[in-house]
């Protein structure tokens, strides 16, 4: 009997997922990671709402009620120093140099998909890890790649989109096939939770900037010719793209264009200035293929994004250049570009500069 470990956070899909796999004979155990530190410097959420929390051990109370309904084992595994380092600092250190990270992404492959199932490992075995992400899994050639989930309006495929090859290799998503509804109903009639509970979660419930740990420090709003247009409390309280809070009276609404960090500066343009085609992207992590042809991709700059045609130039193994076919609203460095093949994740790369 092949074995599974299941990524078991005690919501309605995580919780799904592990009774569809335990209904098709595999041997599953349930896995709940704790990210939340004690002592840890990042202040908690004002929302219980959120991926990081204190209240997650006064939530294993529940998550072992599930797991003992289900009939299967389950273990508490402790990432919460890496997931400071990995995710909170990286968060952190990425904002206060005019970047915008993508916390979900590392995550799940550094933390999830990464330490969780490497000290898991060092406690039981099994073959495969599963989550109950709604994704799919393909085999290229001899590559894996992640596919876009069944139901669109779940898919997490772009939150997928850095899982390396070895974790793609023994992965199982067991709720790619399926629709949210159709999840919802097996949730219910296990008894697993009450039918039309929320369940919403984000990275962070609460105001970002209090894990910035910075205190407010005037500087310049200026246009995007120098012009001084008003003042803000540090560049970091503010997004690429941004129209609203900007407090400045202009004849024509007023966008954030530009984050300059060294001096503390917010430059705004008008809407056509957040516009724009191309952009350099490095760090790339390879799914599909390893190269690009001359064909156009559809390209997500974000993960609500529906895709954009465009073509992707390979500078170098981990460098490329993305081209869109028309102009693009707010593309942010820090922020992943995620490659499409039709449903299929081609690669994944870090904008890290817009280049017109």
């Amino acid at each position: 009997m092949e074995k599974v470990l299941v990524g078991l956070s005690g919501g309605i899909d995580s919780s799904v997922a592990a009774a569809l796999l335990k209904e098709k004979g595999y041997d599953v155990t349930g896995a709940t990671m704790l990210i939340w530190k004690k002592d840890s410097p990042y202040p908690a959420p004002v929302s219980p709402n959120s991926c990081y929390n204190p209240n997650k051990a006064e939530e294993m109370g529940e998550i072992k009620r599930i797991a003992a309904r289900i009939g299967i084992e389950h273990i508490v595994i402790d990432c919460s120093d890496l997931y400071e380092k990995k995710v909170l600092d990286n968060f952190r250190n990425e904002y206060m140099n005019a970047r915008t990270p993508n916390p979900c992404i590392w995550c799940n492959t550094l933390i999830k998909f990464g330490a969780m199932v490497d000290e898991a490992e060092k406690s039981i075995s099994f073959d495969y890890f599963a989550t109950g992400h709604y994704a799919r899994i393909v085999k290229i050639g001899d590559r894996y790649a992640v596919k876009k989930a069944v139901d669109l309006k779940k898919d997490q495929s772009y939150f997928l989109s850095r899982l390396t090859q070895k974790q793609l290799s023994r992965t199982l998503f067991p709720l790619g096939e399926m629709t949210k509804d159709e999840v919802r109903k097996i949730d219910v009639s296990l008894g697993f939770h009450k039918e039309g509970e929320s369940e919403s979660q984000d990275f962070y419930g609460g105001d970002y900037a209090d894990l910035l740990q910075s205190r407010d420090r005037k500087g310049d709003i200026v246009f995007r010719d120098g012009r001084k247009m008003g003042e803000h409390d540090g560049f970091w309280h503010y997004t690429i793209g941004q129209r609203k809070g900007l407090g400045i009276a202009y004849s024509e609404p007023l966008y954030v264009i530009d984050l300059d960090a060294r001096n503390n500066r917010v430059v705004v343009g008008l809407k056509s200035d957040t516009m724009k085609r191309n952009a350099i992207c490095g760090n790339v992590n390879y799914m599909a293929f390893l190269d690009f042809d001359d064909d156009e991709y559809a390209i997500k700059v974000r993960s609500t994004s529906p895709g954009v045609a465009g073509k992707v130039r390979k500078i170098s193994d981990d460098e490329i250049e993305i081209s869109f076919e028309h102009e693009v609203n707010a593309i942010t460095p820090g922020q992943s570009a995620v490659i499409y093949r039709d449903d299929v994740v081609v690669a994944s790369a870090i904008i890290e500069r817009v280049i017109g």
